[in-house]
C-alpha cells in the first residue's frame, strides 16, 4: 500500500456542491456518483469538507433559501450514496464512516450570508448538520469583512462578536479564511477554541490579501486549530510560470516551519471544473472574484490528482508521518475533538 493510499487524506474545501445544485434536484445524488465520486475516490479522497457558498446573484434577499437548497442538496447527496459516504456531525461518526470505507462529508458555511446578523440561525444550521463556519467573503458582511476590504481595518461587528461565541457554544468550528485581517486579530484575541483556517496560504510566500502572516498562522496554530494550505495558483505565486506542485510545497514547508507540523492542512480549492459548471460561456473571459476561471495547478487539476501532492512531498524529503498528519492526520484530530 502506498504512503498516500495509508494517509487519512482531509480536503477541507472543494465546492462541489455549487456545480452539484445547478442540476435539477432528483438528478443530485446520482450527478454526485457519476462526476465526483469516482474523483474523490481516485485521489484518496477520506473526509470531504462540503463548504456551503451563495453567490453574488443570491444575495441579500435569497441568500437563505440558497443556503437552506445547498444544505438539502448535501443531504440528498449522502441519503442517495450511503454506501459510499456519510454525512458526519461529530468525530465519532467520521471514525465510523472511516471504519466502512466511506467518505466523511463534513458540511460548512462560507462567509454565512443567509444568516447575516440573525446569529439565532446558527442553532438552526447546526441542526442541519452545518459543523464550520466562517463569517465574511471578499467585501464586507452584517458580521465582519473579508480580506478584500482590509483597507477598512474593521474588526468583528458586535453581530459578528455574537456569531463567535455562538459557534464555538455549538461546536462549529470556526473559519477564518476570507477574512480580513484585523477581523482575524479579533477572532485570535476572542477564541476559547481550535480555530481552523480551511483554505488559506503563505502571504510571506504570495503578497495576496487571501494569504496569512506568520503571526496570523502562528495565531492560529496557539488555539490548537490547523491552517490548510490553498491550492488556487494565484495565491501561490505572482509568476505564471511558478504556479507549480513545487511551489504549493514551499507553502506547506513554510506554514510547517511557522506553526509546528500539527497545524497545517491541505484545503485545494478546485476551482476549474466547479467554475466551468456554474459560469455561463459567455462569461469566459471574465475573471471569477478575482481569479481566473481557468486557474489550476499543472498536474493537480483536481481531487483525483492529489497523489500527486504527495509525491512532491516525497521528493521534498519530508518524512512519511509528516506527510501523513498534512494530508489529514491533523484535521482528522481537530474535528474529533472539536465536534
Amino acid at each position: 500500500m502506498s504512503l498516500h493510499d495509508r494517509a487519512v487524506v482531509a480536503d477541507t474545501h472543494n465546492d462541489l456542491l455549487m456545480a452539484v445544485v445547478e442540476r435539477p434536484p432528483a438528478r443530485w445524488a446520482d450527478f454526485f456518483r457519476e462526476r465526483w465520486l469516482p474523483q474523490l475516490r481516485e485521489g484518496g479522497v477520506d473526509l470531504q469538507v462540503l463548504p456551503v457558498f451563495v453567490d453574488d446573484q443570491f444575495r441579500p434577499e435569497g441568500a437563505l433559501r440558497r443556503t437552506l437548497r445547498m444544505v438539502e442538496c448535501a443531504h440528498t447527496i449522502a441519503e442517495g450514496n450511503a454506501d459510499a459516504v456519510r454525512l458526519c456531525r461529530t468525530g465519532e461518526e467520521i471514525d465510523e464512516a472511516l471504519e466502512q470505507d466511506k467518505i466523511a462529508l463534513v458540511l460548512a458555511l462560507e462567509s454565512a450570508p443567509g444568516v447575516d446578523a440573525d446569529v439565532e440561525l446558527f442553532r438552526t444550521l447546526h441542526r442541519l448538520g452545518v459543523r464550520v463556519a466562517s463569517i465574511a467573503h471578499w467585501g464586507r458582511s452584517a458580521l465582519a469583512d473579508g480580506s478584500g476590504e482590509d483597507a477598512t481595518g474593521s474588526r468583528l461587528t458586535s453581530a459578528g462578536v455574537e456569531a463567535l461565541r455562538e459557534l464555538e457554544r455549538l461546536g462549529i468550528v470556526f473559519d477564518i479564511s476570507h477574512l480580513g485581517a484585523s477581523g482575524v486579530a479579533h477572532v485570535l484575541e476572542l477564541a476559547t477554541r481550535p480555530v481552523i483556517a480551511s483554505h488559506s496560504s503563505a502571504r510571506a510566500l504570495c503578497d495576496h490579501h487571501r494569504n496569512l502572516t506568520d503571526d496570523q498562522i502562528r495565531g492560529v496554530a496557539a488555539t490548537g486549530g490547523v491552517v490548510c494550505v490553498n491550492f488556487v495558483p494565484d495565491f501561490l505565486d505572482t509568476e505564471r510560470e511558478r504556479q507549480t506542485i513545487d511551489r504549493l510545497v514551499d507553502h506547506i514547508e513554510h506554514v510547517v516551519s511557522v506553526a509546528g507540523i500539527e497545524h497545517v492542512g491541505i484545503g485545494p480549492d478546485f476551482l476549474r471544473e466547479v467554475l466551468a459548471d456554474v459560469v455561463p460561456a459567455c462569461c469566459d473571459e471574465v475573471d471569477y472574484t478575482g481569479v481566473a476561471n481557468d486557474a489550476s495547478l499543472p498536474g493537480l487539476d483536481g481531487p483525483a490528482e492529489l497523489p500527486a501532492l504527495t509525491a512532491a512531498m516525497v521528493r521534498r524529503g519530508l518524512e512519511d508521518k509528516d506527510i501523513e498528519a498534512i494530508l489529514g492526520g491533523n484535521v482528522l484530530r481537530l474535528f474529533r475533538a472539536a465536534l
